[in-house]
């Protein structure tokens, strides 16, 4: 079963699948801390990738804090040239379940730092500002990205969780690569996804089951294929912490391919 099955995408420079891997779930409760079976986490992630033919591959600092991040690189290095791997910065984590934005141009430049020496890589091909923060003037954000962009540390910059109006003021002075907002059958409308379009900018829908609540009667297949039907720039990145799922993950898509 591949993942190719649902079709291509180019995102930040690379042709990738466009049913991605989110990995938020490969941790403790709260996004917090090791998973309960680091094992299976790492199975996720190298069947996800060797198995299932997943080549974009979402996460971010925030999630664990760190634990994440720790886990891909023990799963994928060394990645194989067409895998992507986006991860996001700009949030603290002062304990489970909790998250505030933190865009201070020093610790997002030392967020990029610490990801680069987790990730075993020169360059994070796509860096997301996870968070806009209030407290901090936008363009001050988007300067440090932008200059770790020009200092060879980041490929591309990703925007995530944002309003039309946060995209127009960024893209004055920035390429966005990617956006990523909450999309679902459960929540099913977001300015950005036509703004997307229109632009040609590839939309990364996140919690695109809703942590689970969006399939019906355990069916993956009628959330999905509904997300994959808003257009051709729309990448999903469902997460599962269990392998079996992942893979019914990846048989829905090839199933609704075939439908089509």
């Amino acid at each position: 079963m591949t993942a190719t099955a649902g079709g291509t995408i180019t995102i930040a420079g690379k042709t990738v699948s466009r049913l991605g891997l989110g990995t938020m779930r490969l941790t403790g409760p709260g996004t917090w801390d090791d998973p309960p079976d680091r094992d299976q986490a790492l199975g996720v992630l190298r069947q996800a990738v060797h198995t299932h033919g997943i080549t974009h591959v979402d996460t971010a600092d925030a999630y664990g804090p760190h634990t994440v991040e720790h886990l891909i690189k023990d799963a994928l290095h060394p990645y194989p040239e067409e895998l992507l791997i986006a991860t996001k910065v700009g949030m603290v984590r002062p304990g489970p379940d909790l998250w505030s934005p933190h865009g201070h141009p020093k610790y997002l430049r030392a967020c990029v730092e610490a990801s680069l020496r987790r990730l075993a890589v020169e360059r994070l091909e796509l860096c997301y500002l996870h968070r806009i923060d209030p407290e901090v003037p936008v363009a001050e954000q988007v300067g440090i990205l932008q200059a770790l962009q020009q200092e060879g540390k980041i490929g591309h910059i990703g925007l995530s969780k944002i309003r039309p109006e946060d995209y127009h003021q960024v893209a004055k002075t920035v390429t966005v690569a990617a956006v990523q907002n909450v999309l679902n059958i459960h929540h099913r409308y977001d300015p950005l996804l036509e703004l997307c379009r229109d632009q040609s900018i590839p939309y990364v829908p996140y919690r695109p089951l809703d942590a689970g609540s969006a399939a019906v009667e355990g069916n993956v297949s009628t959330p999905l294929s509904w997300l994959f039907a808003l257009g051709s720039h729309v990448a999903p990145i469902p997460g599962t912490s269990k392998i079996h799922h992942l893979a019914d993950i990846v048989k829905t898509v090839m199933v609704g391919s075939a439908a089509s």
